[in-house]
């Protein structure tokens, strides 16, 4: 018995050991599938580029990674503008990157626009609040970075394009022609801001009305309010990037007197020929600086030994306009007062080197916010604030009533704009020497 159930054991696990064996085994190729369509439209796809060959066009220590550690030394770079101007739509378009290129891109006019409603003008140029965020970058001014991936994608810059001035209301544009319009993407930003009728309807100040009625009334506290267009404050000033406007020969009242003319940086200098020129020291590329780096002056064409002794077009000129500066300030006083304000701190005041009694553009009227040091730093005395904040304790305003009332003419109202336009521009002249001195000159004869 137990060798038969032995047989019949065997002979099952020979039959199980076949079927596995045949199981194993493959069978017969059968007949080819159809082949599978092509990609898009039934071409075959574009080949990739070399990632490492194109790369390394521009990510080399002399290019993308020179261009990088420079712009750590820039103001673009390391300035608070983007984060305290976040979120507000009127001011990130000069110093925010998404806001930046919205308005670039959606050609956002430097036009008024009067709203029927309220009976008030408003500032068109402007970007929307998802767009009013980000710091400076490449791509704020190289619009085609990791296009191709190629060196040709650092070219092609965000605009070039004329540029019309908001303090203009887009009514007179700055059109930078050297070197391909590349001046024009930096005055797109580097130009004033607009005076506002603060106390009118909101429009932009009518600088041919002033120079021409230099002897009315700008400003008086005894007259209508309606005929005060603007009541001025410690913050009343042309902002501060003056310089693109004072380069172009445009952004003055221009009160009659010496020919408006422009030097010759004007027409065959671009911004880029002296603040990116070949760096020296912490100045030159893309540091954007230009202070004590005359490489980019010492050009084929230009100028061959310009340097910071050099005294005909460097010493001279900027010593001339600093004069020009504190005459004209000195001739900016009622009854002994400075109107203009006086800032001796180098730290918060960065032309402060520009004029001998330390000039910071500012108006000298009182603000204990704003200007806490206004009171020390003018030793003849401050102007009452004619609109006082809400935010004032009852101390301050008390104060501010013991202070006297500050009146303007155009003829004043005139020169203090052209002075904070000379001021900020920081060159002392060396942008446009001629239209600098004409500005300054004009406006001390008219006082």
């Amino acid at each position: 018995m137990k060798k038969n159930l032995l047989v019949i054991g065997i002979g099952f696990l020979l039959i199980g050991a076949s079927i596995f064996s045949a199981c194993t085994k493959e069978g017969a190729q059968g007949i080819p599938g159809t082949n599978g369509t092509n990609g898009t439209n039934g071409a075959d796809g574009t080949n990739g580029v070399d990632g490492s060959t194109k790369c390394t066009e521009c990510h080399n220590p002399a290019k993308v990674e020179l261009a990088a550690t420079q712009f750590e030394f820039s103001k673009h770079s390391y300035g608070e503008a983007a984060f305290e101007e976040s979120g507000n739509v009127g001011c990130t378009p000069c110093h925010a990157s998404e806001a930046f290129l919205y308005v670039c891109k959606n050609n956002i006019p430097s036009t008024f626009t009067l709203n029927t409603t309220t009976n008030k003008y408003v500032n068109d140029y402007a970007t929307i609040a998802t767009q009013s965020i980000g710091e400076i970058t490449c791509v704020t001014c190289h619009s085609s970075l990791h296009t191709t991936y190629g060196k040709e994608d650092l070219s092609p810059l965000t605009t070039v394009a004329p540029v019309k001035m908001t303090m203009w209301a887009g009514a007179k544009e700055i059109n930078l022609t050297a070197d391909g319009g590349r001046g024009n993407l930096c005055v797109k930003c580097h130009q004033p801001r607009p005076f506002t009728a603060s106390n009118g309807n909101g429009n932009v100040l009518d600088y041919v009305a002033i120079a021409a009625n230099p002897t009315a009334v700008f400003y008086d506290a005894a007259q209508a309010n309606t005929l005060n267009l603007l009541k001025p404050g410690y913050r009343t000033h042309t902002h501060y990037g003056t310089a693109g406007a004072v380069f172009a020969g445009k952004g003055g009242v221009e009160f009659a007197g010496v020919a408006y003319t422009n030097s010759a940086h004007t027409a065959v200098a671009s911004c880029q020929d002296c603040h990116m020129a070949t760096q020296t020291g912490r100045a030159g590329g893309h540091t954007f600086m230009a202070v004590g780096n005359f490489s980019g002056c010492n050009q084929t064409g230009c100028h061959t030994d310009a340097s910071s002794t050099s005294t005909s077009i460097w010493v001279a000129p900027r010593t001339e306009v600093k004069k020009e500066l504190d005459d004209l300030a000195a001739k900016l006083k009622i009854n002994g007062i400075d109107i203009l304000n006086r800032n001796p701190d180098a730290t918060t005041n960065m032309w402060a080197a520009n004029s001998t009694n330390k000039y910071d553009g500012y108006l000298n009227i009182y603000d204990p916010i704003n200007n806490p040091n206004g009171q020390t730093n003018n030793p003849g005395g401050m102007f009452q604030s004619p609109s006082p904040s809400s935010s004032w304790t009852a101390a301050q305003k008390a104060y501010n009533l013991t202070l006297p009332l500050i009146t303007l003419t155009n003829a004043q109202m005139g020169s203090i704009i052209n002075f904070q336009l000379c001021l900020r521009d920081y060159s002392l002249g060396i942008h446009n020497y001629k239209y600098t001195t004409a500005l300054l000159q004009n406006s001390i004869s008219k006082l």
